[in-house]
Formats: C-alpha cells, structure tokens, sequence
C-alpha cells in the first residue's frame, strides 16, 4: 500500500503540473490517499503487531510463572497497570503519528486483559469456565476497539468470538446448548466494524458465519441449513454483481461480496453432496454436480474479470466437483488405473481452460485484475 501511495502523489503532483486537475482537487485527492494509506496494514505493521503479541504473552508467562511468589495486590496492581500503559500509551503514540506502535501497544493491553481474567479469577477462585472468560474478554476487546476506533482492535474481537466458537461448538459432550448466541457477537461486531472502519473485520466475520452454519447443518438438519445458504449466496452474488456500488456502499468490502456469495454457495452445495454421500442417490448427486459447476461458469463469466480470488475460488471448486462426481457415478465404472487416466486426462483439461481464461481475462490496459 505504501508503494500504490507514493505512486499516487507523485501521479498528482504530475497531473496537477500538467493542468488535468486544480490545487484544491490535488489537496483532496492527497487527503484521500493520506486516510486510506494510515487505514491499511504494511508489512511494517503486521511485525509490529507480531513483536505485540509476542511481548504481551512474554509478560503473562512472567508473571504466571512468578505468581505465587509475588503478593496479591503487586499482581493485580502489575497487571492493571500493563492494561492502562498500553491503551493509554497507544493512544499517545497514535496521536504523535506512530499509529502502528501505537495499535501495537492496543494488542498489547489486549492480550493483558485476556491473561488477567485467567489469573485474577484463579487467583480469587472465581467460577467460571474458559468460554465464559472468552465472552468478557471478546467483551472488553469490544468495547476498547469502539472507544479507540481501532482496526486491529475489531479483528481482535472477531478473533476472540471465534475461538469461543470453535470451543463451544466442538464441545459436543459437555454443552447444554448449541452456541447460537455467536449470531447475536457477529451482528455487533460486524456493526462496530463500520465505526472502526475496519474492513478486515467485516470479511473475517462473514468466513465465521459460514463456518457456523457448517457447525449447525452438521449438528442440526443438513438441507434446511444448506439449501438456505445457497439461495441467499445467489441472491448476494447477483445483486453485488448488477448493482456493485450501492450494495458495496452498504457491505463496504472492497466489492469483494462476490467472492464471499460464490464460497457461500459452494460450501451449502458441499454441505448437500455431503448429506446424499451414504445414499444411493447417484442422479440427485449428479444433477447437483452440474448445478455447482454451472454456478461456477456463471461466477466466472460475470466477475471473474474483476477478481482474481474469485477466479481460482472458481477453479478449486470445479476441481472439487469432478471430483465429487467421480465419487458419485463413476466409481463403479472405473478401476483403479482407470480413475488415475481419467483424473490425468480431466486435470490436463482443467490446467488448459484455466491458462486460456487467464489470458481472457487479464486486461492488457492495467496489467490484470484485482484480487
């Protein structure tokens, strides 16, 4: 991001010699790219948010592996104030313009309150257990990411409600109910993301909620969850694709949505291959084999220009579904040598229509599509 900036002002200030553009348009355009180069991670930022995480549990291990031999009051005195150093000192740095220290320190107050949940609630014998703990974590990461308006603050919080998630929902021996209450956390986060301007956050919450639905079909009825995703997938997918700019106004994903409805409609087709897998149901697992793969034709044709993820999304999914229809009608035909043939000569076709629609594909005037 920081290169495409550079380019940018320099592109201005070449425009703005040349008379294509006026001083105050050249003010504003500079703006523009200032807010959305401070809003973007470089790599310099994700070390930086690396040496945080790692420099926060160094002090937790610390401070657990010193507990017993540090009085009570210095514990939670040690720990409350690596909380308040952090977010106040964050808060400062962001305003002397070192935004990612800053963001730094944010993670590091963070992870210090996470561990000082666990240790002052053992230190104290509170009841509880870990998802619990998780909640007023997530909670806390929460509220701090709305009162900072901080990006890697949101994606903390999503992070948190997802290891709740997966610790709730595979829990099946001990839970007394399904976790649904993760709809009610996405919802929120999802709408402290557009506060938070945190665009990473929203995609991250979207893979949770598939990620979730998976969870209920394998838990719950399969079709009632399945097919559901797969018209509401089609709908997303052709809304952001005829009407782009408004529905990206109200996602603000980049225009990424149609990447997002295309995994959203071939993980309910999988989830129903799935289901019809232990059934002698060959026509059934046909007829949804072509219905993925004309899916994946019409993604292809209608976005594919624009996204290169949604390209090879594309691909990995029509290899799936050869696959899958190998599986289901023609795994009595075929020997094993057999198969091997077949798969060799199937995966050479897919290498050639994959090389030719990347050369339809990538646009001559600006050196290829997006991602």
């Amino acid at each position: 991001m920081a290169g495409y900036a550079t380019r940018v002002r320099s592109d201005i200030a070449r425009w703005l010699e040349a008379g294509l553009i006026d001083a105050p348009t050249a003010d504003a355009l500079r703006r523009d790219v200032e807010i959305n180069a401070r809003q973007s991670l470089s790599f310099g930022s994700i070390l930086a948010m690396m040496a945080a995480l790692l420099f926060g549990a160094a002090i937790l291990i610390f401070v657990a592996a010193n507990w017993e031999a540090i009085p009570r009051l210095a514990r939670v005195a040690a720990l409350f104030a690596v909380i308040l150093g952090g977010y106040v000192g964050g808060a400062v740095l962001k305003t002397r313009d070192h935004a990612a220290i800053g963001e730094a320190l944010w993670i590091v107050a963070a992870a210090a309150f996470g561990g000082s949940i666990a240790l002052i609630g053992q230190m104290y014998h509170l009841s509880g257990d870990e998802a619990s703990a998780l909640i007023a974590w997530g909670a806390g990461t929460a509220l701090a990411a709305v009162a900072l308006r901080s990006n890697p603050l949101t994606v903390a919080a999503v992070g948190i409600a997802d290891a709740w998630l997966l610790l709730k929902g595979f829990d099946y021996f001990n839970r007394s109910e399904f976790p649904h209450l993760f709809l009610v956390m996405a919802a929120v986060l999802f709408a402290v993301s557009f506060w938070t301007r945190s665009q990473a956050a929203r995609h991250l919450i979207i893979l949770s909620l598939l990620f979730y639905l998976v969870l209920v079909a394998v838990d719950h009825e399969t079709l009632p969850v399945a097919i559901p995703l797969v018209i509401v997938s089609v709908l997303l997918f052709v809304a952001s694709v005829f009407a782009p700019e408004p529905v990206d106004r109200i996602v603000q994903l980049g225009g990424r949505l149609p990447l997002h409805a295309l995994l959203g409609f071939l993980t309910g087709l999988a989830i129903i291959q799935f289901e019809l897998a232990g059934e002698s149901s060959y026509d059934r697992g046909f007829a949804i084999a072509v219905v993925a793969l004309a899916g994946i034709v019409a993604a292809i044709v209608l976005a594919g220009r624009e996204s290169r993820g949604l390209r090879w999304l594309a691909y990995l999914g029509f290899a799936f579904e050869l696959a899958m229809i190998y599986v289901v009608t023609l795994q009595s035909m075929l020997d094993t040598a057999g198969f091997f043939l077949a798969a060799a000569v199937l995966l050479g076709i897919l290498a050639i229509v994959i090389i030719r629609v990347e050369k339809r594909m990538k646009d001559p005037a600006t050196g290829g599509a997006t991602a």
